[in-house]
């Protein structure tokens, strides 16, 4: 599995996780909020902004369906309306890339139909993010492969025919540089519904780079999928919970995506190597393991007893192991109480 260059960044297995900061419908319709979203993204850490590159009418028709679902955040809204009020103005991508690069953030973008890929082309997009909502839609991913871009999939409401179906496309139009995210499309997602278990299968069974697409709320279940081999984590960012917008009740707030960035690299640095052993940045604690000690004051000749042996720390004695060695042998010298025992003691 070879690793994956994105910009000036590299993605694989031996590196820390990429953090993708996905910006989505959280800007309020205001280009100002948008580069407060890049400032805020790149103070905290992330190594990339996201956008979404659709229009209402590139991705829906007026009256086509309107959400009917009490527990979704979007009940009694009509797509069209949704879509109208989440999108991100094309005129909007240039300045937030600019922004994005001053900030040494990397930019890109999901396209929803044709036309989004030939716009963000005229950008010169190092990558493109393919949303679960399209992972079936061929024809677009089959031009976003043509352009020879690295290509980030979420693999929300799919089955593994579908996954499947995908990934041969794209190995047929020559794109062996893509990344797979688990995700469960659900807003949000809860811990018990997200079986990021799938994720290392789903490694071996593309030779991919997998990550995690993280609707869920907190970071939690971000840092156990980098565990379990995730290099690449999405989650979507909001300035303020509280300002409101169409994803903000399931997006990190700033503090929270640089715990985010922190944690998940931990996470990635614990794994380190299949090691037993003493380590050497143990090798000063060493001294604080047990030992046996003689606990009373002990004359030449005196026998060695449970009642004037005691096993404590510090370390400096004979290890606890020999203790039924020890017992009953006779004391070669007197001993006073809190000496370490060793052998040259002994008769």
């Amino acid at each position: 599995m070879k690793d994956i260059k994105i910009a000036h960044h590299t993605i694989g297995l031996n590196h820390s996780p990429f953090i993708i900061a996905e910006m989505s419908g959280n800007h309020n319709q205001s280009l100002e909020r948008a580069l407060e979203i890049v400032d805020a993204a790149a103070l905290a850490g992330a190594h990339a902004i996201k956008l979404q590159t659709y229009t209402a009418d590139t991705i829906t028709l007026k009256g086509a369906y309107t959400i009917h679902d009490e527990n979704s955040l979007w009940n009694g809204k009509e797509l069209h309306e949704l879509y109208q009020q989440a999108y991100t103005p094309w005129e909007w991508h240039q300045p937030i890339f600019e922004r994005a690069k001053e900030k040494g953030l990397i930019a890109f973008s999901s396209p929803f139909d044709e036309t989004a890929v030939d716009f963000l082309e005229t950008l010169d997009v190092p990558a493109y993010k393919i949303a679960s909502f399209e992972n079936t839609h061929l024809p677009l991913i089959r031009k976003v492969a043509q352009t020879g871009k690295p290509i980030i999939i979420s693999t929300g409401v799919s089955s593994i025919s579908d996954i499947d179906e995908t990934v041969r496309l794209l190995r047929k139009e020559g794109c062996e540089n893509f990344i797979l995210l688990k995700c469960t499309s659900t807003y949000p997602a809860t811990a018990e519904n997200t079986n990021i278990n799938t994720i290392p299968h789903l490694s071996k069974l593309y030779n991919s780079i997998v990550g995690l697409s993280d609707h869920t709320m907190g970071i939690g279940v971000s840092v156990a999928a980098v565990a379990l081999g995730a290099r690449v984590i999405e989650k979507h960012f909001t300035l303020r919970r509280a300002d409101g917008g169409v994803d903000s009740a399931f997006s990190l707030e700033p503090d929270e995506l640089k715990a985010l960035v922190d944690e998940t690299k931990n996470a990635f640095l614990a794994l380190g190597e299949i090691s037993y052993g003493v380590q050497q940045a143990e090798e000063k604690s060493k001294f604080f393991k047990r030992s046996i000690y003689v606990s009373k004051d002990i004359a030449v000749g005196d026998i060695f007893t449970n009642d004037n042996l005691k096993i404590i720390r510090p370390g400096d004695g004979l290890a606890p192991k020999f203790i039924d060695v020890v017992i009953g042998k006779k004391a070669k010298v007197s001993i006073k109480a809190g000496t370490p025992l060793n052998w040259d003691i002994l008769l």
